[in-house]
């Protein structure tokens, strides 16, 4: 059993950076890929990133990449996501989630446990 729960969202203006913790408990989360998602008003939850087990492979969505970076701290149970130039179309609830498996999936399917969210709001 794993749980997860995030923490760093709030309100920012366009152009402006916030750094999202996940921090983990179980003895399983090291084992397992993280990755976070994010879900906007009205819409599907999105794929935003993964991380394998042992931190190798980091990857944000072409969409992203340049802005947002994750990271983890296995010896702190810790994932997180840096976010930079934050803009209004990145207002969502952001999810981190631990996988099945060491290697990170883009698939919502692919995570077994998830956290409960944390709000993003960016404005003009």
């Amino acid at each position: 059993q794993v749980q997860l729960v995030e923490s760093g969202g709030g309100s920012v203006q366009a152009g402006g950076s916030l750094t999202l913790s996940c921090a983990a408990s179980g003895r399983t989360f090291s084992d397992r890929a993280a990755g976070w998602f994010r879900q906007a008003p009205g819409q599907e939850r999105e794929f935003v990133g993964g991380i394998n087990s042992n931190g190798d492979n980091a990857y944000c969505v072409d969409a992203l990449r340049g802005r947002f970076a994750i990271s983890r701290d296995n010896a702190k149970n810790m994932v997180y996501l840096q976010m930079n130039n934050l803009q209004p179309e990145d207002t969502a609830v952001y999810y981190c989630a631990a996988g099945r498996f060491a290697i990170w999936g883009l698939a919502a399917t692919d995570y077994t446990y998830w956290g409960q969210g944390t709000q993003v709001t960016v404005s003009l």
